[in-house]
Formats: structure tokens, sequence, C-alpha cells
């Protein structure tokens, strides 16, 4: 009867500091006077999104000469079910895209990167979050945006990144975004519309990891709604910070291809060696 009771006893103790191990840990993510969960920080996604949100295997880029160094590289489906429900239409145009995509990819041309995909290139971004709104900073193309919390609105006009809208659901920020312009979603040409409604989660699961969930709904290319998910990642390293990629003369030779000189002569039908020749 005594060996039970101590065995009990036992027991209790070291569920009990389980217990307090479990609530230490769910408590472990930084929180801001208000108690939310403090956001603030310069965070990056590890994945092959940004070349294909579903998975695939490595394959020849669109630039031939660059070799490896250009290969799609392998990876995973982050949509959730793993293929995006298109439309019958809207397939025929995704596989459009990725026949053009060397010249037509808004990333090659250094546009804005767009919902959710911003989240997810290969450059990282920066939340600073504030008692009343929140703003994140992104590396690429230094795009930005604004997380309004309160006094909410419709986006005054269509934009690059959108107009975001955010609330709190217990220690998930959720953002539903709209106003955005027709963009692609990665590499692989899958895209929206302005018709688009991206509705944004980022769920702190600790110190240093955000989940991240976005849901996108456009009846005009998509037969439903879908989502993706995956891990963010703190960056952590001594003097992490964001750098300038200004990169609007990098895309030139795609962008203003057509003014170069000579091909300015054969858009009118002049031979440029003849030009050449006449000077």
């Amino acid at each position: 009867m005594l060996q039970r009771r101590l065995t009990t006893l036992l027991l209790g103790a070291v569920l009990a500091i389980l217990s307090g191990v479990l609530l230490a840990q769910g408590d472990s993510i930084p929180r801001r006077a208000d108690g939310k969960p403090d956001l603030n920080g310069i965070w990056q996604a590890l994945n092959n999104a940004n070349w294909n949100l579903e998975a695939q295997v490595a394959k020849q880029g669109a630039v031939e000469s660059l070799g490896a160094i250009g290969a799609m590289t392998p990876g995973n489906s982050v949509v959730e079910g793993g293929t995006i429900p298109y439309s019958a239409a809207g397939l025929e145009q995704r596989k459009a895209n990725f026949a053009s995509r060397r010249t037509e990819d808004p990333e090659a041309k250094c546009f804005m990167p767009g919902i959710p995909r911003g989240t997810y290139l290969p450059q990282p971004f920066q939340v600073f979050q504030t008692d009343t709104d929140i703003m994140m900073a992104y590396q690429y193309a230094d795009a930005v945006r604004t997380i309004y919390m309160s006094n909410h609105k419709n986006a005054p006009v269509d934009s690059w990144m959108g107009w975001s809208n955010g609330r709190w659901e217990g220690d998930t920020l959720v953002v539903e975004v709209k106003g955005l312009n027709p963009n692609w979603l990665d590499r692989s040409g899958n895209y929206y519309t302005n018709a688009v409604t991206v509705t944004e989660r980022y769920t702190p699961i600790s110190p240093y990891h955000l989940q991240y969930e976005a849901n996108i709904n456009d009846p005009d290319v998509f037969e439903k709604p879908w989502t993706i998910s995956m891990p963010l990642y703190r960056r952590v390293e001594e003097g992490a910070r964001l750098y300038e990629f200004k990169c609007p003369e990098f895309a030139e030779e795609i962008m203003y291809d057509y003014l170069d000189k000579e091909n300015y002569f054969r858009n009118l039908g002049i031979d440029p060696s003849e030009v050449r020749n006449a000077q």
C-alpha cells in the first residue's frame, strides 16, 4: 500500500515537471508589453517555393548558357494537397507563362514581388511591429508594405504589394491582402489576377520560427481557394540586416532591348549593317 502511494506521488511529480516544461515551451515566444507575440526581426524562408510552389525535380533553367548555375533545383510542394486547382483556362495560361519565363517573369523584370511571393523569395524580409500597425520591408527591390491593424479600408488602387488589413486571432497574425496587381507566384509561371484575395497567417512556434500560411482565392484562375504553408526562420547571425538590392539595372536588357540602336532600325525595316556602313 505504501509502495503504491509512493509510486503515485512520484508519477504525479513527474507529470507536474513535464507540464511545467511544456508550459514554459509554450510561453517561450517573445511577447510585447500587451501580451501579443513580438514578431520584430529578420525572417527568411528556406525552401524551393520561389522556383515552383508545386513539387519538381531538377530541370534545365530558362537560360541554358548558365549551365548548372541557373538550373531549377528540386523540392517538395508547399501547396496543401500537392497541386494548385487551376481552371482549364488558367492552366493553359500557366503553361504559356512557363514557356516565356526567361523574359516574362516579373521577378526577372525587377517588379515588386507581391504577396505571398515576397515572403518566400530567397532573400530576407524584416518585420517592424509597433503598438499600432506593422510594417514589412523586403530586401528584394526595396519593397515595403504596411499592415493596418485598425481603421481597415479597401485598397484605393491596385498595386504590386496590395493593401493589407490585419488582426490577431490568439497568437496568430492574420492579414487579408487585396488590391494586388496581376503577378506571378514563382519562376514556373504560377500566377494570379487582380481579382485575388490573399489571406496570410503568421504563427510563432518558437523564438526562432514562424509558421506561415497563405490562402489564395482567385475565381478568375482557380476552381477553388487553396493554401500554401511553410516555416520561416529568424536570421540570428551577428550583423544580420537587409541590404540594398536595387535590381532595375540588372533587368535593362530584358526590359529595354527593343530600344537598342540596331533593334530600333530593324524594327523600322532597315538593315542595321546599312546604317553602320553609311556612318
